[in-house]
């Protein structure tokens, strides 16, 4: 028997936390996305998803998922159970949310019409989520299968984005097994790259986000260090080429008649740090500058690539693009986010703030638009 009583008002399952190195970004969008939403319009079911892959239900308490102090929430300290578990349905048509605990007999928690997935990374971001979903049939916000793989993978975000003529850096990939049977001929692979393109290089995780990974190699003696660094969050990296340049951000959002863009953001230079990495973004909170300064002429070109970026990747409901704006006046593409950072003081929501759409209202077109489309094939 469900525990569950029935509501006219659509559910909302928000499920953040998860098994990558943006476990705690994911617990702080969480918990912007929680105190956004209507609940005079929505039900909300919060799930976290522990850093060891536990799903459980956890405290609708935005605050406790803050930075604090500079400490990092966890969704093991949401947890309402240390050994309780949550099972989502992978039936289709069968979307009642199941609460487990040992000795005990499971519990229905009632059903979920919409799932607000908020993961960064690998193991939620990446398509492996939303192919949970698409099996169980249950609606969520954002990117499917396929753009979710790819806004994930760095390499293959840039081959497409080539094929679709957006202009891209230099990049090598390093694969696993390049690295782990022949070291020295995957260093020479990456110190050619740099004699063809100058040094620093910036290693990266070809799949991880929030700059978690990434180093700046300014000679052959750092590459293994940064190397393995990277590999602590990803077997698979890239090598990029230094852009030089502004760092230029754009938020895209769909609508009814498509996507748009928002306007675009700046990031400026970050002089306490060699580049804009983790603690620039989340511990020091370096802000950009919304609207960026650019001329029209470039804002439209600049807007016009992130709607093109969005729909080369088959994306859906929202993305944010970051460019870099060359010397000689070109827009460069680096990436694409599927699930970009979403606390209110996040560039994206930011963006689109100063586009007219507030917090809330996205918040809201996000899950309106997700109740509105269909799983499966589209």
């Amino acid at each position: 028997m469900s525990s569950h009583s029935p509501s006219p008002k659509p559910r909302v399952a928000v499920v953040f936390g998860g098994r990558s190195s943006e476990h705690a970004i994911s617990v702080v969008t969480a918990g912007a996305v929680l105190s956004a939403i209507d609940r005079d319009k929505y039900e909300v079911l919060p799930i976290g998803i522990t850093a060891d892959g536990r799903w459980a239900l956890t405290a609708d308490d935005p605050e406790r998922m803050a930075i604090e102090d500079r400490k990092l929430p966890d969704v093991a300290e949401l947890a309402d159970s240390d050994t309780g578990g949550v099972l989502l349905p992978v039936t289709p048509g069968a979307r009642e949310v199941v609460h487990t605990e040992p000795g005990q007999v499971p519990k229905t928690l009632g059903e979920v019409d919409v799932v607000f997935p908020v993961l960064h990374g690998p193991y939620g971001e990446d398509g492996t989520l939303q192919g949970l979903l698409e099996l169980s049939g249950v609606p969520y916000v954002g990117a499917g299968v396929l753009s979710s793989a790819v806004g994930m993978d760095k390499e293959y975000m840039k081959r497409i984005f080539t094929s679709f003529g957006l202009p891209v850096g230099p990049y090598v990939t390093i694969r696993p097994r390049e690295w782990e049977r022949d070291p020295a001929g995957a260093r020479k692979k990456i110190v050619d790259f740099a004699a063809d393109h100058g040094w620093p290089v910036f290693v990266k995780p070809a799949r991880a986000g929030s700059s978690m990974g990434i180093s700046k190699v300014d000679q052959l003696a750092g590459i293994d260090e940064a190397v393995e660094e990277a590999r602590r969050h990803d077997p698979k990296i890239i090598v990029e080429s230094l852009l030089s340049g502004r760092e230029i951000e754009c938020g895209v959002l769909e609508f009814e008649d498509g996507p748009r863009a928002s306007v675009p953001a700046e990031i400026p230079p970050v002089s306490s740090h060699d580049f804009y990495d983790f603690e620039a973004k989340y511990i020091d909170s370096t802000s950009g500058v919304v609207p960026a300064p650019l001329t029209e002429e470039q804002t439209a070109r600049v807007q016009e690539l992130a709607v093109r970026a969005f729909e080369a990747a088959s994306c859906e409901g929202l993305v944010r693009a970051d460019f870099f704006l060359g010397d000689d006046g070109e827009f460069v593409i680096n990436e694409i986010n599927t699930m970009p950072g979403f606390t209110p003081i996040s560039m994206y929501p930011r963006m689109w703030q100063e586009s007219g759409v507030s917090y809330p209202e996205l918040v809201d077109r996000l899950l309106q638009a997700a109740l509105n489309r269909p799983t499966g094939l589209r």
